[in-house]
């Protein structure tokens, strides 16, 4: 028998096996409630997008795990460690299911679902359940595929798990753990990219200052795209 959900949200059919509940109660625990709720939309979009991709649960890809990647994708925005918040949840995630005995390749799986989940396109190479996580957690923050949801099926989810201005949040939220400590926006990473609109101009470098400063000497060669935007007359950061 499935183990009842003490948050159960009516007519969503999120899983009920013993992990999936646990991930469940886990990712509440360890997840500021707005970015839990992303959480669950996610999981819930990327089904629907599988569906509309004809992909079916429990056939094509295995749903408890994708919903156990959904639901514990973001763990590591609250996270006070050194590494970038994907690789923090992703340890954080992989640490949970590894203290509940499960085999290494879907430990694995889950990691890299966490891992790389703001690396576009990357999930198809991974495997359906990656592919769909991504999926839905692309839909819920950017929108992307909106447009191949069931009709109707947004607004439901809406109504059960509010979005509270989602997206801002979640940026707020990674771009603060980027200014209390600097080691987590690495350059040229997604958070790195966030948090360089909030830093004085020039005090995280982007790929051009990295090269002008590597010491080699290079120089900038005639050709589109050769030199940074400002050398070549285009915008400014």
């Amino acid at each position: 028998m499935p183990t009842p959900s003490p948050l159960s949200y009516a007519g969503l059919g999120l899983p009920g096996t013993e992990l999936a509940v646990a991930a469940l109660d886990h990712a509440r625990e360890h997840t500021d409630p707005v970015v839990f709720r992303h959480c669950l939309r996610g999981y819930l979009f990327g089904r629907a997008l599988g569906g509309a991709r004809g992909l079916t649960a429990g056939g094509d890809y295995d749903d408890e795990l994708m919903f156990v990647a959904s639901v514990l994708h973001d763990l590591g925005v609250g996270d006070s460690g050194d590494d970038r918040f994907e690789i923090a949840g992703a340890d954080l995630a992989a640490r949970f299911l590894r203290e509940r005995g499960m085999p290494k390749d879907r430990v694995a799986l889950v990691w890299d679902a966490v891992a790389l989940h703001t690396f576009d396109g990357i999930g198809a190479r991974k495997g359906p359940e990656v592919m769909l996580c991504h999926a839905g957690i692309a839909a819920d923050v950017l929108g992307k595929d909106r447009d191949l949801l069931p009709p109707g099926f947004a607004d439901r989810v809406h109504r059960e798990l509010p979005r509270e201005n989602l997206a801002y949040a979640l940026t707020g939220a990674i771009v603060d753990r980027c200014l209390e400590n600097p080691r987590t926006a690495v350059p040229l990473s997604f958070p790195g990219q966030l948090v360089r609109r909030h830093l004085p101009p020039g005090a995280l470098p982007d790929w051009y200052d990295l090269i002008a400063r590597a010491g080699w000497g290079d120089r900038p060669v005639r050709g589109r795209g050769a030199g940074s935007p400002r050398e070549s007359g285009g915008p400014d950061r």
